[in-house]
């Protein structure tokens, strides 16, 4: 995987009526393609659905939010369980975190399914970034798409069963490996 490569690709990209975060935001695409590098090689990627609307699509970082970045911003309620679960489990910067669907569906304000052709349509990045790496699926769609383990989403109420979802997975693999 070239970092520089998939980034320019991602943001020349239409997925279907998602918002492409990447396309007009040179600031995101350096965030993105930094983030790619540091992680490159992360030997497991948490994939999610897709970019929320107070997290990726104003960070530029999936499960990520602004104010994680910089300290000003919108907090992602998701974003701030997914980071303080991978810290407490020691793997925060060991863990690759991406999206079905790396841009934006729904409006400023809202986020939506991904429809199918967004998700078709995104697959090849999808596919580049989890090459040669453990998936685990943050949610139902993700683990439909990708095929593997899911976890909880850690919304909704969900932020105990994600971090135990975690640790089963985490475990799984390690005694894969040893």
């Amino acid at each position: 995987m070239e970092p520089l490569e998939l980034v320019d690709r991602l943001a020349g990209t239409r997925i279907g009526a998602t918002y492409n975060q990447y396309a007009e935001s040179a600031l995101l695409r350096d965030r993105l393609r930094a983030y790619l590098v540091d992680r490159g090689s992360s030997e497991i990627v948490l994939v999610g659905e897709a970019a929320g609307y107070r997290g990726a699509r104003i960070s530029g970082i999936p499960f990520t939010s602004e104010r994680q970045l910089t300290g000003s911003g919108p907090a992602e309620a998701t974003a701030t369980i997914v980071h303080r679960v991978l810290a407490k489990l020691g793997l925060a910067d060991d863990v690759l975190l991406w999206n079905v669907v790396p841009t934006h569906p729904g409006g400023e304000t809202s986020n939506r399914r991904p429809t199918r052709d967004e998700i078709a349509t995104a697959s090849p990045f999808l596919d580049e970034l989890t090459r040669g790496r453990v998936a685990i699926a943050v949610g139902r769609l993700a683990a439909e798409v990708t095929q593997t383990p899911y976890v909880r989403h850690p919304s909704h109420g969900g932020a105990a069963a994600f971090e135990a979802g975690l640790r089963r997975e985490f475990a799984t693999i390690g005694r894969r490996r040893a």
